[in-house]
């Protein structure tokens, strides 16, 4: 694991392999030897072609829908095991905070906080995650403009932290689906720190009558083509061993086994921009 994410992430927009660099990983922790698993995996792909990795994993959803929905293991059970990733396949690692009082306690087990799209406004949250010093990726809030995130990134740095990722996951569209604005990504990159497109969330279909979120699996290549393509520093995508068995988001997740494929893809995307 990189002792410190932040000392690496002017590196993450120009790598000397000139790629694009990729946070996935489950949707949410379901246990140690999956994690383990799927991290090694996209290590090993990612490794071949040269494309910095972080593993992404919730440690708990805090967002669901039901309330019979699945949250996660425990807390501290699935940030130890973030942590065992991290320390075992050598990979910096990214998890959500939900409220101000978890930001300690999470930085204490990954490099990078996450701060959930609804809840980006949230002046606090975030003020509570540049304080413990470690990078800060603000997921732009459905609800708003690429450029009015300008305000979440000075509230990250005027609170002592440079170290900020934007990450665009869409725009709600109605009331049950969402659309990727590509202007959003210019216009976030212009304040100067690394823009990120979650390929995997923007296809979700929110709000639907089950209570179960929705997706469109199918349209992942597209939109990740596209991304690259408008100059993204970094792409999200949740990635699972078998998506209709995920206990979160598996109407949207990439299937593990065609991660490598899609990867190669977009490589040769990014080489025909540069």
């Amino acid at each position: 694991m990189l002792t410190s994410l932040a000392q690496a992430l002017p590196h993450f927009r120009n790598t000397n392999s000139g790629q694009f660099f990729l946070m996935a990983g489950p949707c949410v922790i379901e246990g140690e030897d999956m994690a383990l698993r799927i991290a090694e995996k996209v290590q090993h792909m990612t490794d071949k072609l040269q494309i910095p990795f972080i593993f992404k994993g919730s440690y708990r959803k805090a967002n669901r829908s039901r309330l019979d929905s699945f949250t996660g293991i425990g807390d501290e059970t699935a940030l130890k095991i973030l942590a065992k990733v991290g320390r075992e396949i050598g990979v910096p690692t990214v998890t959500d905070i939900h409220e101000s009082d978890e930001a300690a306690l999470a930085a204490e087990y990954v490099d990078v906080l996450q701060i959930p799209a609804f809840l980006c406004r949230q002046t606090d949250l975030l003020i509570a995650a540049a304080q413990t010093g470690k990078v800060v990726n603000v997921k732009k809030g459905q609800f708003l403009s690429g450029e009015s995130m300008q305000f979440a990134v000075e509230k990250v740095q005027q609170s002592g932290n440079p170290n900020v990722i934007l990450t665009d996951r869409g725009n709600s569209f109605g009331y049950s689906d969402l659309v990727v604005d590509f202007r959003n990504l210019p216009a976030m990159r212009s304040f100067g720190v690394p823009v990120v497109m979650d390929i995997t969330h923007s296809l979700q279909r929110p709000n639907q009558a089950s209570g179960v979120t929705g997706g469109q699996p199918a349209l992942i290549e597209t939109i990740a083509k596209a991304a690259i393509a408008v100059g993204a520093d970094g792409l999200f995508i949740e990635t699972h061993p078998t998506p209709a068995t995920a206990l979160s988001d598996g109407a949207n997740m990439l299937a593990l086994d065609q991660l490598e494929a899609l990867l190669i893809k977009l490589t040769r995307v990014r080489e025909a921009i540069r």
